[in-house]
This record gives structure tokens, C-alpha cells and sequence, in this order.
């Protein structure tokens, strides 16, 4: 609450309606605020294809405020359409700036950030999610993604399958009153995170230059396979070591070692035995 802007506190005393994401949340900052008695009317993603008409009728001849829950309307919370509905129609939209996690978390990082990539959620499944990883493993730049609290602990598990070695940054309540802070590899994020609720964002650092899991031919990874079996370390090993190399994601690793192994066993179950000696 304390992050509002001089503009925007305006902007709210002035506006002849104000639309909100969560119309409970926005009474809550209005009355702390000082601000009451004002019209509000409810757009959200479940209501939006019914209500937007409306809000840019209204538009045409009175000012009109956005708010959403948390952060700036139209990064990962309604408005986006409700802005490219306004543009449609000819009214002008202004936005007043304000936090933005996306923004926030790439700062505190530390990382590069000469060019860095907004993300967004990442995929729901865990081969999709660990594809995007892997990909913005080799984009070479800082990427920023933001995550649900019930699905933090997959994506973190994930991207240790992809790239265990990659630097993360996490930032967990953006701005609030226990906003935390954490920093080191995928697994040590995940371990160190106390809470899984409230708004997340994180940032995963460029990765190494260096060849990329598309460089290493099937046989290369065969070869690097069995020698690591040779020396006796299990399968899932191998495939934490070979994903952290960059040949390629952890399952898919994992599967082609476990083939290697099943038939380095079988071979050596073929093996011929020595006859007894004659007594």
C-alpha cells in the first residue's frame, strides 16, 4: 500500500468509476487510502468477455481506473484485453506506473541484464517445463518467470533436472510485509523457500557459453554413458551429471542410460562361463 504513487492516488480520488480484479481487496486499499464511497464494478478473467463492453462505454465519457490484486494490471492479472478493447474503440488508456515483480526480481538479482526475457507462468507439465528451462538455459540471456506458490516446488525440481548448477534468484511476496529473498541453485532454493503462498518471481541467470544439448550426437552421450558405468555410478547419477553438461534434459538422459545398462547387464549375463576342470 505504501508503494502507491502521487499520480495515482489522483487518479483514484478522481475517477468516476474504478474497476478492480478483486472488489473486497480494492474497498481495503480505498479505505486505507482515504478514498470511499466510489463506484466499483468487478473485471476479472472469469467475467471479462461479459463485462468489457461495458467498461468501455463508460470509458468514452468518464475516467476510468484499473487496479488488480497485485502488481500491475496486465502482466499476469486482467487488462491486457481490456487495454487492446479501449485501443479498438478509440479511448485513450493511460498507465501510471507502478511495482512490478518482473521488473523487481530482475533488478535483485544481479544477473546481466542488457537483455533479459519476461517468461511469464511456465508450462503446467513437467516435459514442457523442463523444455522451456532448457531453452532459456541456452538463450543466453537472464529470463524471468513468475509461478503459483502450489506449483513452485515442481518448477524448481525441474529446472535442477535440467540445469542443476544454474543460478536462481527468487523473490516470494514482492513488496509486502514478508518479502523474502533467496538465492543459489535450483535445489538450495528450494530447500531455503519457507512459505508456499503469496506472489512468486524468479530469475534464472544466462548459462554457460558453451555446446548445447542439440551439438551432442546420441552416440557422444552412449560413449560418455558407459564410461560413467564402468565406474559404477547408478543411472540416475549419470543423468543429474550428463544434464548438468548440457547434453540434453534429465529424463531424457535418464531413460538412455537405463537403456545402456540393461544391456551392458544383459551382455554380461551372455558372457560365456568357464568349463570346470577335469578331476
Amino acid at each position: 500500500m505504501r508503494d502507491v504513487t502521487l499520480r495515482a492516488l489522483d487518479t483514484l480520488r478522481v475517477a468516476d468509476l474504478i474497476v478492480a480484479e478483486d472488489t473486497r481487496v480494492a474497498r481495503k486499499l480505498l479505505r486505507a487510502l482515504g478514498i470511499e464511497g466510489r463506484e466499483i464494478w468487478s473485471y476479472r478473467e472469469q467475467n471479462a468477455a461479459a463485462v468489457t463492453d461495458g467498461i468501455v462505454e463508460r470509458a468514452r465519457t468518464a475516467v476510468v481506473a484499473v487496479t488488480s490484486d497485485a502488481g500491475m494490471p496486465g502482466i499476469s492479472d486482467p487488462g491486457s484485453e481490456l487495454v487492446a478493447a479501449a485501443r479498438a474503440a478509440g479511448v485513450p488508456v493511460e498507465v501510471l506506473p507502478g511495482p512490478s515483480a518482473a521488473l523487481g526480481v530482475a533488478l535483485l538479482s544481479g544477473f546481466p541484464l542488457r537483455r533479459f526475457v519476461f517468461e511469464g507462468f511456465p508450462p503446467r507439465s513437467s516435459g514442457a517445463r523442463r523444455k522451456a528451462f532448457g531453452a532459456a538455459m541456452d538463450a543466453g540471456a537472464t529470463t524471468i518467470w513468475y509461478e503459483s506458490p502450489q506449483r513452485i516446488d515442481a518448477a524448481l525440481a525441474d529446472l535442477d533436472a535440467v540445469a542443476p548448477t544454474a543460478d536462481v534468484f527468487l523473490v516470494r511476496e514482492y513488496t509486502k510485509l514478508h518479502e523474502e529473498h533467496i538465492y543459489g541453485k535450483p535445489a538450495e532454493v528450494r530447500s531455503r523457500l519457507t512459505e508456499r503462498r503469496g506472489e512468486i518471481a524468479f530469475a534464472i541467470a544466462p548459462g554457460p557459453p558453451g555446446p548445447s544439448a542439440a551439438s551432442y550426437a546420441p552416440e557422444d552421450n552412449d560413449a560418455a554413458i558407459d564410461a560413467l558405468l564402468v565406474q559404477g555410478k547408478r543411472v540416475g547419477e549419470i543423468a543429474k551429471l550428463l544434464a548438468g553438461q548440457g547434453r540434453g534434459d534429465r529424463q531424457s538422459l535418464y531413460a538412455q542410460a537405463s537403456k545402456r545398462k540393461q544391456a551392458s547387464d544383459a551382455k554380461g549375463r551372455k558372457a560365456p562361463r568357464p568349463e570346470p576342470d577335469d578331476q
